[in-house]
């Protein structure tokens, strides 16, 4: 199978690659992609907590999605749900010890997924690469 050489496609296979690698690492941690996506949004958040519209609109998904997810990860003691003080009908989801565990082993893995992906690059090119990629994002914005 030849392989297409657009930019797109190429990002879409480095994009493949990636998440195999990742999702294949995570395996042994039962855990995927997306889920240590939102530990990592909690992690980073103050007080390590967020509203599921929050985590919707910062992951990019649809409310269901969100609900899924984060009922996996409260089966595996990594989050835990309850309501807003002020107004039930918001959920909050706060990271759990056992979270914050795995989401720094998560974190430790993509640093050393990153340093891989960017191994053959010099300096300048890994700053150059990062601005160009940055900028390609941002314009797709519009």
């Amino acid at each position: 199978m030849k392989k297409q050489d657009g930019c797109g496609a190429i990002i879409k296979q480095i994009h493949d690659k990636l998440e195999k690698n990742a999702n294949n690492a995570l395996r042994s941690e039962k855990l995927t992609m997306t889920q240590i996506g939102l530990l990592v949004e909690l992690y980073e958040t103050e007080g390590n907590r967020l509203t599921m519209k929050e985590i919707e609109n910062q992951l990019g998904v649809a409310q269901p999605t969100v609900a899924g997810i984060v009922k996996r990860l409260e089966q595996k003691k990594f989050v835990e749900t309850f309501g807003d003080e002020r107004d039930k009908r918001i959920k909050i989801v706060h990271l759990l010890k056992a979270g914050v565990e795995k989401c720094e082993n998560g974190k430790k893995h993509m640093n050393e997924t990153e340093t891989k992906l960017l191994a053959s690059l010099t300096e300048n090119e890994k700053n150059d690469f990062k601005y160009l990629l940055q900028k390609v994002r941002d314009s797709m914005d519009i």
